[in-house]
């Protein structure tokens, strides 16, 4: 879009929920409109506030903000990172778009593998730098912007951050009773906004609190609201992966709210089927087994074009407690570092890297994963003293990784799909307020550590619940108001199929074609011999990889879309 006297040009992707607000701040300064969309809104607040625009939106956008008068370019993404700012310069070219694919498109930019990126994922099954795959190619990260002027050939770069998390500011001094009343109002308010729409509006459903506290919510803005449901096939599955299919609980509250309810059910195969087509719009290997994702994202394209989901619950109210009490029991942050990096290993243990990566060793020895992990904490000031300091640490890490991950994922599989994810839980209001409510709210046994495997599979969230009652205390209070106790006191359940037994079982050959093959590309990067091993300890039930089986399976397919043959 561009200005009325072409000075200024905006691209623009996502949704600003406050839009009408801003137009009349607008306005009154003197700003006239010719559409009744968010588009001009934000062409018009840069125009106004420029940098100071974006502390003002509340929504999900990344944008490109062009001065033509002073050649200048403007990139920013929104707070959290719900929509993708991809970036690169390379050959005197400077190129920014949403996609990867669409960068690859440019004759300058080249595909080819950042092999330190690569050690990075198999630590974490993440990357936290902005540094992509993609060696030269970098994501902009949450909550910042990057200003470039172009002058004869010269290029001057300005970076900052217009927000970023706080944990670590003073608690509020509410009682809790209050402070639930609050997460009342402002989960209200957010549904409501987000139920916003001029197209058929949807809701994910699963069996926990998060995304039934927003279904439950939305079915009061929305008539007839429809929610989707993915299930798997259990009839070859035994033991603590039975709890993996979600739709028995996912259907009770539907039938509580009187939703159209919709669900699709995922066998061994479907992994298999879907996988080459994952890859290629994930562009980039991120957290989780997300294939279920996309047969999700499919689901609800049938019959919805913006849809609900409750991501954001567990990263702002402590629900993943079984973590971050891993270090609570330390006394200073290079102590706490140490802990929680060994935890967060989640796909290589150090001591496994080496051996695996040895064909490409010589290029990567110096990568220090550990030193990638602390510079996330990098623009943290106060030391922590207390064992609330060192949880607020934790929840500021999976909030700035994990979270990011999953969002990525969410928005990239959805918008394959052609429909539009919003995230409540991630109302600025809401979480303006989350990150003032004091630890000793959100869980109950601070200071208590409770060492569990985070590669163990199943029963992990749920055992130590049962032990324990803890995470998202405060929220579970809120939410006794819109669910039955049943549904307000399960456990965290994550959003998995059961892969361990399919990967020994029905999906046993495609794992070993795939990644076993003479002909594999990732045989390039890593020893054959070594990754042999480790794929039959999972097949001899010695050990569950289910994780890495399906990060390899990942790149393998990468490798085959991106890089060119050797």
């Amino acid at each position: 879009m561009l200005s009325d006297d072409r000075q200024f040009a905006l691209v623009f992707n996502g949704l600003i929920y406050n839009f009408r607000e801003l137009r009349k701040e607008l306005e009154a300064r003197g700003h006239r409109f010719k559409s009744s969309g968010d588009t001009e809104v934000v062409l018009n607040s840069l125009m106004e506030w420029g940098i100071g625009a974006l502390e003002k939106f509340n929504g999900m956008f990344a944008i490109g903000f062009w001065n033509a008068a002073e050649r200048t370019l403007l990139l920013a993404r929104d707070r959290y990172g719900i929509k993708p700012l991809y970036y690169s310069r390379q050959h005197g070219v400077f190129v920014f778009a949403s996609e990867i694919k669409s960068l690859l498109q440019h004759p300058a930019v080249n595909a080819s593998l950042d092999k330190r990126v690569l050690l990075e994922y198999f630590t974490f099954q993440n990357t936290f730098q902005t540094q992509t795959l993609f060696k030269d190619i970098e994501i902009l990260s949450a909550g910042s912007f990057m200003s470039l002027q172009f002058n004869q050939g010269e290029v001057r770069k300005n970076e900052g951050v217009f927000w970023d998390f706080d944990f670590s500011s003073p608690p509020n001094k509410a009682s809790k009773a209050e402070n639930i009343q609050q997460v009342q109002a402002l989960l209200e308010q957010a549904v409501a906004r987000q139920c916003v729409s001029d197209v058929s509006v949807g809701a994910y459903l699963s069996s926990g609190i998060d995304s039934s506290a927003v279904a439950v919510l939305a079915a009061q803005s929305v008539p007839d609201l429809k929610t989707y449901t993915v299930g798997f096939d259990m009839s070859s599955v035994s033991g603590i992966e039975i709890s993996f299919d979600e739709r028995e609980s996912a259907r009770s509250t539907a039938a509580l709210i009187g939703s159209q309810h919709h669900e699709t059910v995922l066998s061994a195969g479907d992994l298999e089927r879907c996988i080459s087509k994952l890859v290629w719009h994930l562009e980039e290997p991120r957290v989780g087994q997300s294939y279920p994702n996309l047969y999700a994202a499919e689901l609800a394209s049938e019959s919805s074009k913006v849809v609900l989901s409750g991501t954001g619950g567990d990263e702002l109210f402590a629900g993943y407690p079984w973590r971050y009490f891993r270090a609570s029991g330390t006394s200073s942050m290079s102590e706490f570092v140490d802990a929680y990096y060994l935890s967060w290993q989640r796909l290589m243990p150090n001591k496994q890297i080496r051996r695996v990566f040895q064909p490409i060793w010589d290029d990567v020895s110096d990568v220090w994963t550990r030193e990638i992990f602390e510079n996330v904490f990098s623009d943290l000031d106060r030391a922590p003293s207390a064992p609330e300091d060192f949880i607020n640490r934790s929840l500021y890490f999976e909030a700035k990784t994990f979270l990011h991950g999953l969002l990525v994922v969410e928005d990239k599989l959805s918008m394959s799909q052609g429909i539009e994810t919003r995230v409540p839980f991630l109302d600025n209001d809401l979480v303006d307020f989350s990150l003032t409510v004091p630890v000793h709210q959100k869980l109950n046994n601070i200071g208590t550590v409770e060492k569990l495997n985070e590669n163990e599979i199943g029963d992990k969230p749920d055992r130590y619940f049962s032990n324990t009652r803890d995470g998202k205390i405060i929220l579970r209070e809120a939410l006794k108001r819109y669910l039955p106790e049943n549904v307000s006191s399960r456990p965290k359940q994550g959003f998995s199929g059961p892969d361990a037994t399919w990967f020994k079982g029905e999906s046993i050959d495609f794992v070993h074609d795939k990644i076993l093959s003479p002909n594999a590309r990732l045989n390039e990067f890593m020893e054959k011999r070594v990754l042999s091993e480790i794929i039959h300890s999972h097949m001899r039930g010695e050990k569950n990889q289910r994780l890495l089986i399906w990060s390899l399976l990942n790149f393998e397919y990468w490798c085959e879309h991106f890089l060119s043959s050797p």
